[in-house]
């Protein structure tokens, strides 16, 4: 299998001083489901964001074969259209009048035909099972319609690899339970950050536990997250 991530000595500091990331070496597969687990302040979030290029540290990161560089990214464009970001919070990613509006944006910055356009915004409103919602206002729907239109959003730049920050984050239990299924149809990479370890073992092959910003074990999902006593050693 092709090799979509490849991390060499990945290491962020922010402006304060704090140490995020240390010597991150990793590597995912094409069509992998990786769980990224870890306490609060981990470095999860700020390893996420190195993956489309937002945040940018020392170290060496390819993205699909592409070199995410830390001065005048060349590739920056096309590595963001090969990695779907998801934010925790769906009001980050929908900022436009309406929903169609919130999915053609990014085809929109492509310069794609109009037809091209509405042809893809179809499709990722169809894959999330929110069809009919194009002219619906972003701001009006539930959190969990907004989670939905979210990933449509990254859905609609035909992304190699999709990745969520706390996909289930402030959702009831029917809506949690809606959106794993609908994760587990995805057959591109998932690369998932979150606290919901029940998540994780569902939909999860592989698992890199981070804490203060370094990997402490990674393995088979089910071999760490049934490890009781390095779950509660590293806050979990």
């Amino acid at each position: 299998m092709n090799r979509v991530i490849e991390v060499r000595n990945l290491s962020y500091s922010y402006s304060d001083g704090n140490l995020a990331l240390q010597n991150i070496n990793m590597e995912i597969l094409e069509g992998e489901r990786i769980g990224i687990i870890g306490p609060n302040g981990a470095g999860k979030t700020t390893f996420l964001l190195h993956l489309n290029g937002i945040l940018r540290g020392q170290g060496e990161l390819k993205v699909c074969g592409l070199i995410v560089g830390n001065k005048n990214n060349k590739n920056l464009q096309d590595i963001r259209k090969n990695v779907g970001f998801i934010f925790q919070d769906p009001e980050d990613q929908l900022f436009m009048p309406t929903v169609f509006d919130d999915v053609a944006f990014g085809p929109l910055n492509l310069d794609l035909p109009h037809e091209e356009i509405e042809k893809r915004v179809k499709e990722a409103l169809n894959e999330v099972g929110m069809q009919g919602f194009e002219k619906k206002f972003s701001h009006r729907l539930s959190t969990g319609e907004k989670k939905r239109i979210a990933i449509a959003t990254a859905l609609s730049m035909k992304p190699e690899i999709l990745v969520f920050d706390e996909p289930t984050a402030n959702l009831d239990p029917k809506m949690r339970r809606q959106l794993i299924k609908l994760l587990k149809e995805f057959q591109m990479t998932l690369v998932i950050a979150s606290h919901d370890l029940e998540m994780i073992g569902q939909l999860c092959n592989r698992v890199i536990l981070l804490n203060q910003g370094r990997i402490m074990k990674e393995g088979f999902a089910d071999e760490i997250l049934s490890d009781r006593k390095l779950l509660e050693e590293n806050g979990l």
